[in-house]
């Protein structure tokens, strides 16, 4: 998203937050006891009036219920979160991405959406959707690429990402793509732009967290996880639920290959396919 779209939507959500602030001074209410009544801490509702941190859909329903404010709320919600682009589980999830601090993935199938070249998430959209429209997949490349461009800005997030072995293996796209893949990845570490470590196949039981997860860092909010399986994501932001998290993915990166041995890996798995792609 260009910075100045950047700019608009952070601006109406400062809006936002200015309307629920009004609407619950209205109701004689204060943080504390908007919160209890819409299942989050009074601090939450503080740092949504502050537009530091921005309401999960449900959170935005009960506000209108309490307030009274005929789905306002929700409305206003819709709008800035919406992105066609984005499975409707993800939409606030790039929101969020965009505005971390640092960013921690563990990816056990496939290569971390932030990571991806354009002809490995073309493999991988066509291979989730093959009877859709090129301009389908088109839409959906183009996003993923957009989000991965905040790797690249000056104020990017610190980014750790945790590969299972499997990941460096199977051909996505074929061997062109993986070994494209792959050095992509490569060229990231070696810029420093990016952490990659590799959880060795051996290390089986450490897999076990499930799928793909992902911990968010802010400057002014507090961290923020999200899990996903193939069809279906949700963000966590209970901080006995995050901390469980957090702790999981201290266990990962502790059993994982060190950044220097894992850099090999990738180059060698990149290295194998180009042999792969020279041989046909």
């Amino acid at each position: 998203m260009a910075k100045g779209a950047h700019g608009s939507r952070q601006a109406a959500w400062e809006f936002f937050g200015a309307e629920l602030k009004r609407r619950r001074e209205e109701a004689t209410l204060t943080q504390v006891e908007l919160g209890a009544r819409v299942f989050v801490s009074g601090g939450y509702i503080g740092q949504f009036e502050q537009a530091i941190r921005k309401p999960q859909l449900d959170v935005a329903q009960r506000i209108d219920a309490v307030l009274q404010t005929a789905g306002f709320f929700e409305r206003m919600w819709r709008k800035l979160i919406d992105d066609k682009r984005y499975a409707d589980y993800f939409a606030e999830v790039v929101e969020l991405e965009r505005m971390a601090t640092k960013i921690c993935e563990f990816a056990p199938t496939v290569v971390p959406g932030l990571l991806q070249t354009a002809p490995y998430a073309r493999a991988v959209t066509i291979a989730a959707n093959p009877f859709v429209t090129d301009e389908y997949v088109d839409e959906k490349v183009t996003a993923r690429l957009e989000r991965a461009r905040i790797l690249k800005d000056v104020t990017r997030p610190e980014f750790w990402a945790i590969l299972h072995e499997n990941v460096l293996r199977v051909p996505v796209g074929g061997p062109a793509a993986m070994a494209e893949q792959l050095e992509h990845i490569a060229a990231l570490a070696h810029e420093r732009k990016v952490l990659v470590l590799v959880l060795p196949r051996a290390e089986g039981a450490c897999a076990a967290m499930g799928g793909m997860v992902s911990l968010m860092e802010f400057d002014d909010a507090p961290p923020t996880a999200y899990t996903e399986t193939s069809f279906s994501g949700e963000l966590l932001d209970s901080p006995a639920v995050v901390k469980r998290v957090q702790r999981a993915y201290d266990l990962l990166r502790g059993a994982a290959m060190s950044p220097e041995a894992s850099l090999a890996l990738i180059s060698s798995a990149a290295e194998d396919f180009r042999r792969c792609t020279s041989s046909t």
